[in-house]
């Protein structure tokens, strides 16, 4: 077995390989279709044809656009994103990649935590009392979680939670390497507007997958050996149940990257999110390359931990 199982590992990272480079191309060549010069951004609309020129020789504007590809991708292999065209000094990519991904990856673990902490919860009570009136306050709640945007709940959030009733910040953040009870305290809210929505979608697809389960025969098997409720539900009802539950988490972290941005601007949270924003503006294309590779590069190994937690799941996957 564990021949095949080799084999598989080095077919998922084969393909995670060549989706990477895949998107690499597109981010790269899509920056290069979109109107602007990043030049006449950084020097102004009236700079000297003299400046403008001498600012594209500098950061290797004037070369064949295939050029610039490889150049650049062979520098984001050995970790050279290249620096800054709008920032002073030309900061290095890679320096603002690391000092704003730490701040980035807790917003987005923090938003996911309490989504995955709501939905088991909601999902779980909401199959138990199928019909009821729980499970239909329950998924009638789930319905309008969905439909709200991430960016209008963090507003209507910082309205009630932050100015009317002021029991969190309205704007900012603190870095958890500075104090992890602020960092928990001023990152409430914005991981509370983009976990909202994802804990609507998660509840509903576990209430399905629940209520799909409990009727399987296997576990009526179970429960007519004798086998009291609690064990049945871990071992047979809510193990089954994760499988689609886990597979739906892999597939939202994409909404997650795209809340991120939104929720960062709106609370002013120095991350990922609110870099690409600004770099967007300013037409700096190595700082918006180096932000969307860096978020594939989350969304293709997320995939890949969701597929390997599936297979870890399922043994019929092991087999």
């Amino acid at each position: 077995m564990a021949a095949p199982a080799a084999r598989r590992m080095f077919r998922r990272a084969g393909i995670l390989l060549l989706t990477l480079a895949a998107g690499a191309l597109v981010v790269f060549f899509a920056m290069k279709a979109a109107p602007g010069d990043p030049a006449l951004s950084a020097l102004g609309e009236n700079a000297r044809p003299e400046l403008v020129a001498a600012f594209r020789r500098t950061h290797n504007l004037d070369q064949p656009v295939v050029a610039q590809f490889v150049a650049w991708i062979t520098g984001a292999v050995r970790g050279d994103f290249g620096r800054s065209l709008t920032l002073a000094g030309g900061v290095p990519v890679g320096q603002l990649i690391a000092g704003r991904l730490p701040v980035t990856a807790f917003i987005g673990l923090y938003a996911l935590l309490i989504a995955i902490g709501v939905s088991l919860f909601v999902g779980t009570v909401a199959a138990a009392q199928r019909g009821r009136f729980l499970d239909t306050a329950m998924t009638s709640l789930a319905v309008l979680g969905v439909s709200m945007p991430d960016f209008w709940l963090g507003y209507v959030l910082v309205f009630f939670l932050a100015l009317s009733f002021p029991i969190f910040p309205s704007y900012g953040f603190v870095s958890p390497a500075d104090s992890l009870p602020g960092a928990l305290l001023s990152g409430f809210l914005p991981a509370l507007a983009i976990a909202a929505p994802m804990a609507a979608v998660f509840s509903r697809v576990l209430r399905a997958a629940l209520l799909e389960v409990m009727h399987r025969p296997y576990v009526q098997v179970q429960r007519s050996l004798g086998h009291g409720r609690a064990f049945v539900f871990l071992h047979s009802i809510l193990r089954n149940a994760l499988i689609p539950y886990v597979t739906v988490i892999g597939l939202q972290v994409r909404y997650l990257l795209g809340g991120v941005v939104v929720i960062e601007r709106v609370f002013g949270i120095p991350g990922l999110g609110s870099l690409i924003v600004d770099a967007a503006f300013g037409r700096d294309y190595p700082v918006i390359q180096a932000c969307a590779l860096t978020f594939l590069v989350i969304v293709l190994l997320t995939n890949l931990l969701v597929d390997l937690l599936c297979t870890r799941l399922d043994p019929r996957a092991r087999a």
